[in-house]
């Protein structure tokens, strides 16, 4: 039976704190709700003796989502009793409260910050615990800096704390100064004091990134007997950021013959989890972030997904499905290989292709994608049209699969406070369209323009846009996700006006969805 390593996630508390990343009361019980399904053990929900707002909202967390006793709620309190009454009246409400406080141990944080001896510090550490443990059995213990922390001052400090009542010890690496083999040394010393002291004590540690080793130090303290992480989703927080979830998680489940440990989280809610921070915060994830960026199982190198074609295992340790995506994405660029982009042809029942056929058919797609940089299946369909159109064999019919997908050729957008509104011009084989619609905002109306031409039962479920150059003339990338019938769909398209790409962008997704819905159902193609 391997060991439960229990998961604290304090989004709401230390990822709320990035400049810019505040969130209201609906977006905080949205993000509790589902990190609730993700199945945390422990909520911080925040730091209620800094505004009252921040207080409600603890308060409302505790009610709404720690009604249950599946999942506990903590927040923050320093070691004053204002702050820890704050923290008691706002957790109360939980089935399953604790209260979290902490204190700096480190000679820069007793001497510098606090101005006191250390004598003094561990006084005000000890009665703030037995203070805590008047309103709540569960209380936990920071040792602010423990990694800077004299480690005998450090373990009289955890001896004092856990005497006076204390039922949780978190060990923090504050400024990410530790590396992995010296925190894991440190939670190997604490560790070793602690089961002798009090083996009911949990053992926690809180990392932060600044020199990137947060998950790795995360992850050094696993093995070397804590019990209990401290992360935020996508690694957010103040600075360079905290120990990511969804990293820790991933490295204990895909190696447990490394960590001999498990989690609770359900693992398929991983995704779901990080897209929501990422638009609620409005902070977007690293597009090569382990196991939640973009690219984390998006695969555009030739050698690669050939690999890939042959055997998952060869370049890919982890499911995407098991974080909730649909699968591994083969991104076709000019850097794809011919074993690649046949099988993409042949995913779409185009397979009639001889050694020599299929060579000028890959040659056309080399020049496409120097040109659109990725390349979708609606224009798969349209190079096997161009190529037979070009090489028109006697007796054999040229497929007119550009008869199905649409072109863009103009738009008109108009934005103003009352009705923005956009017009459009489309082409789909031999006929010319033209739609027009009003929306909330300049691209709702673009979007409904286009739909009044290709009348689909699109929802478009994300819309992300950034710069992908610099300059005044900077290459805007759009990337949409799209639901049709029930299955996702993701397109991206670039360009210098932003309106611009964000059409070409639906359209791609519009054009993915006849590819993949709607032409295998076609007859006589």
């Amino acid at each position: 039976m391997t060991r439960k390593i229990w998961v604290f996630d304090t989004t709401l508390r230390d990822g709320e704190q990035v400049p810019g990343a505040k969130l209201n009361l609906r977006e905080k019980l949205g993000i509790a709700r589902q990190l609730k399904r993700l199945k945390v053990d422990i909520i911080e929900a925040g730091f209620p003796s800094s505004s009252a707002g921040d207080f409600n909202s603890v308060k409302e967390v505790a009610k709404k989502v720690g009604n249950t006793d599946d999942i506990m709620i903590t927040a923050l309190a320093r070691a004053v009793k204002s702050d820890i009454d704050a923290v008691y009246n706002s957790i109360k409400y939980a089935k399953r409260p604790l209260i979290h406080m902490v204190l700096g141990t480190s000679n820069v944080h007793v001497e510098k910050k606090f101005g006191k001896s250390k004598d003094q510090i561990l006084d005000i550490g000890v009665e703030a615990v037995k203070y805590a443990k008047t309103l709540l059995p569960d209380v936990q213990y920071s040792t602010e800096d423990a990694s800077r922390s004299d480690f005998e001052y450090l373990w009289s400090t955890i001896e004092a704390v856990v005497k006076a009542g204390a039922t949780m010890i978190n060990v923090p690496d504050t400024v990410g100064y530790a590396d992995p083999e010296e925190f894991g040394h440190l939670i190997y010393r604490i560790n070793e004091r602690l089961r002798n002291l009090n083996d009911s004590v949990i053992l926690s540690v809180h990392c932060h990134n600044d020199l990137g080793m947060a998950t790795a130090n995360t992850l050094a303290a696993v093995k070397n007997g804590a019990n209990k992480v401290e992360c935020t989703i996508n690694g957010i927080g103040e600075r360079a950021g905290n120990a990511s979830l969804e990293e820790v998680v991933m490295a204990i489940k895909t190696r447990p013959d490394a960590y001999n440990a498990h989690t609770d989280i359900v693992t398929r809610e991983i995704m779901n989890t990080s897209r929501m921070v990422s638009e609620f915060m409005g902070l977007d994830v690293q597009v090569n972030k382990a196991i939640t960026g973009e690219n984390a199982f998006a695969h555009s190198s030739g050698i690669h997904q050939d690999g890939l074609l042959k055997s998952r295992d060869t370049y890919e340790i982890i499911d995407p499905k098991d974080i909730g995506l649909e699968d591994m994405e083969l991104v076709l660029t000019a850097r794809s290989g011919r074993h690649a982009v046949r099988a993409a042809f042949e995913r779409l029942g185009i397979n009639q292709f001889e050694d020599a056929e299929f060579e000028e058919v890959f040659e056309s797609f080399l020049e496409l994608a120097d040109v659109k940089k990725e390349v979708y299946s609606h224009d798969l369909y349209v190079i096997v049209e161009n190529y037979y159109k070009k090489r028109h064999k006697e007796g054999e019919k040229a497929n007119s699969y550009s008869d199905y997908f649409y072109e863009l050729l103009d738009l008109q957008v108009i934005d103003n406070t009352k009705f923005p509104s956009a017009s459009v011009e489309l082409k789909k084989g031999d006929q010319f369209m033209k739609g027009n619609a009003v929306g909330s905002g300049p691209i709702d109306a673009l979007y409904s323009a286009i739909i009044d031409v290709c009348d689909l039962d699109i929802k478009l479920i994300q819309y992300d846009i950034r710069s992908v150059s610099r300059g005044k003339e900077a290459l805007g990338k759009v990337q949409i996700q799209v639901e049709y019938e029930g299955e996702k769909f993701i397109a991206k398209a670039f360009d210098t006006n932003i309106l611009r790409s964000s059409a070409y962008a639906y359209i791609n997704a519009i054009n993915s969805i006849i590819a993949e819905s709607i032409i295998p159902k076609a007859e006589n193609i």
